[in-house]
């Protein structure tokens, strides 16, 4: 085992314990500050939510250059662990995996660019300048990047997110258009149904519709727009008749169908009667295959041996949906070492093998970044 993969598995290992399930990123992020400062890096803890402080890393030269930036989230979703085959945040080693609530979505990706810095800052040459976003709550809709303070990063430059694909090369992903759908019912007695309006029978009826539509746009390498039915309440108790519900739809995006086309199309399923409103809009992500950032992530992929032609749209939302803008990204790709399959299951795993490439081909990233002209 050579020395930045052990220092990689150590530093994922201790994210991994560290419990971030909605809540707690705060400590994830002192730890990761820890790492950047050692590796010379300016670093400034951003205060969200109590126990939620967000992390922004830059290096100290050039002040007015754009920098590279790597991005990850912190928090990761729950993990019921009587389910589990071993404790989700003890880290479990099993052959080549790393066992543990995180590891694939996306400790892994955090863990292996904080190592790759290290590395880089560890060689001396004449950086361009690299930078560090570390959030919490993405997992509930971006919503620790959404609450960044506009100008308080620096802006240009290559975007990175450490987001699981296999250490395959994703330059683009879909977005998320989460709906909020209300009902309003007329309340009975329980024993006379017929004298009230039940607002979660009419509902329950939008949800099979939704869930049944088969015809949602599409678009060619992205697919179709998706739908489900997340999460619906109502009523107040079993012998009421519900005189409100409410349900929440989680629609997955392409760039071709904007968010007011496909809230039209949700109304017109809906009926009259269903107030539509927005919980969470975040576009698409799509990047040229031209693009300078693609280019190079191509070239670190073969100089590492590994598969170099970019690989479809990714199916999830990353942050890059607010920080692409936000940081005026000269091109993003999303590019990690967790598995895609191992987001948000029992057992998650991430192979370690994938861990120390990662940590290779964002060095050479970095190197590729440092060496290009400055314009």
């Amino acid at each position: 085992m050579d020395t930045h993969e052990r220092d990689a598995r150590g530093l994922l290992a201790e994210l991994v314990e560290l419990d971030t399930v909605g809540g707690g990123e705060g400590a994830a992020a002192s730890l990761a500050a820890r790492v950047l400062e050692l590796s010379g890096l300016r670093v400034r803890t951003v205060g969200w939510e109590p126990g939620r402080e967000q992390l922004l890393a830059t290096t100290p030269e050039p002040a007015d250059s754009p920098p590279l930036t790597f991005t990850g989230h912190l928090d990761t979703v729950p993990a019921t662990a009587a389910d589990w085959s071993s404790d989700p945040w003890r880290a479990e080693i099993d052959g080549d995996r790393m066992v543990g609530r995180g590891t694939s979505d996306m400790k892994s990706g955090v863990a292996a660019f904080l190592v790759a810095l290290r590395q880089h800052r560890a060689r001396p040459h004449r950086c361009r300048g690299a930078q560090v976003v570390l959030t919490a709550g993405e997992e509930t809709g971006a919503e620790g990047a959404a609450g960044l303070p506009t100008g308080l990063a620096r802006t240009g430059g290559w975007l990175i997110v450490g987001e699981p694909t296999a250490n395959r090369l994703v330059p683009a992903h879909k977005g998320a258009l989460w709906l909020r759908l209300t009902a309003q019912g007329v309340p009975a007695h329980g024993s006379a149904p017929e004298s009230g309006r039940n607002a979660v029978v009419t509902l329950a009826r939008v949800a099979t519709a939704l869930h049944d539509r088969a015809d949602w746009p599409a678009q060619d390498g992205f697919g179709a727009v998706t739908a489900n039915v997340g999460r619906m309440s109502g009523g107040t108790q079993v012998n009421v008749v519900p005189d409100a519900a409410e349900l929440h739809l989680d629609l997955r995006t392409v760039p071709e169908v904007g968010a007011e086309a496909l809230r039209e199309r949700v109304r017109a399923i809906a009926g009259p009667e269903i107030e539509v409103s927005d919980l969470v809009n975040l576009p698409p992500v799509s990047t040229p295959p031209d693009a300078a950032v693609v280019t190079a992530a191509r070239e670190a992929l073969r100089g590492a041996g590994l598969e170099e032609r970019p690989a479809p749209p990714a199916r999830f939302f990353t942050d890059a949906s607010v920080l692409a803008e936000r940081l005026d990204a000269a091109g993003t790709v999303i590019l990690g070492p967790g598995e895609p399959e191992q987001c948000h299951v029992v057992d998650e795993w991430c192979s370690l093998t994938r861990l120390s490439e990662a940590v290779d081909l964002y060095d050479r990233l970095l190197d590729s970044w440092c060496s290009a002209p400055v314009r």
